[in-house]
């Protein structure tokens, strides 16, 4: 007997769909603008809750107790009028997506002194795909590269995925090259169900082939403006 996944929207039939890929994004975005902000100006509370995200890295949501209390959840459990509460599924699978996302971009932030978050828009892509091929020379492809952002779309399940993403942060980071943190969530979210990874991987894949232009000097935070690399 065949089972229904259940949806990735949180309303009910016969009213706009709210994706709750774009709440998991939206709360990544939360938890991460003030975080950023704080360690930037090196402040203690921020420092403190970056060196907590590290710590988790690597493990499934829910195995590093100490945080519980750092990362909240809560507005998962809330809905409005119109839609309805998120199943045990979705609930489950939106932690392990925020769990992931915020502890990578804790190892990516890290002694860096220019936000490593940046907002995804048309004319500036931080998506992963376009991210990574910024890594890349302006005449070429670094092959090598290349295959760690397709092994990394190939992995078996969402903590081996973690894993491989931390290698292409790590090359990131080296080159102080920022990444859209809350599309990374909502594309992580999405990820799990079934059909998941073929569409985020699509995803990745335009994000690469479409970044072709060269590395701009610097980068600055800008909000994005557009959907375009969304899951």
């Amino acid at each position: 007997m065949t089972t229904t996944p259940a949806p990735l929207t949180s309303a009910p039939p016969g009213t706009a769909p709210v994706p709750v890929y774009r709440r998991v994004a939206d709360l990544a975005a939360a938890h991460i603008a003030p975080w950023q902000e704080g360690y930037l100006k090196d402040r203690s509370p921020a420092v403190a809750a970056l060196a907590r995200l590290r710590r988790g890295a690597g493990r499934e949501a829910g195995e590093t107790p100490d945080l519980w209390s750092l990362i909240d959840t809560e507005p998962l459990h809330a809905h409005t009028v119109g839609s309805r509460p998120l199943s045990e599924q979705q609930l489950t699978y939106a932690e392990n997506a925020l769990h992931a996302t915020l502890t990578l971009w804790a190892f990516h932030q890290q002694s860096r002194g220019t936000p490593m978050h940046r907002g995804h828009t048309r004319e500036r892509p931080a998506g992963l795909g376009a991210a990574v091929r910024r890594l890349m020379p302006s005449d070429g492809v670094d092959e090598a590269v290349r295959k760690r952002l397709v092994r990394a779309g190939t992995a078996p399940d969402l903590v081996t995925l973690t894993q491989r993403l931390r290698d292409l942060v790590t090359l990131l980071r080296r080159d102080d090259i920022p990444l859209d943190y809350a599309l990374l969530a909502g594309q992580l979210y999405v990820w799990q169900w079934p059909d998941g990874p073929a569409s985020v991987r699509r995803r990745w894949g335009r994000s690469f082939h479409e970044q072709r232009r060269p590395r701009p000097a610097t980068d600055e935070n800008t909000n994005p403006d557009t959907d375009k690399d969304a899951p």
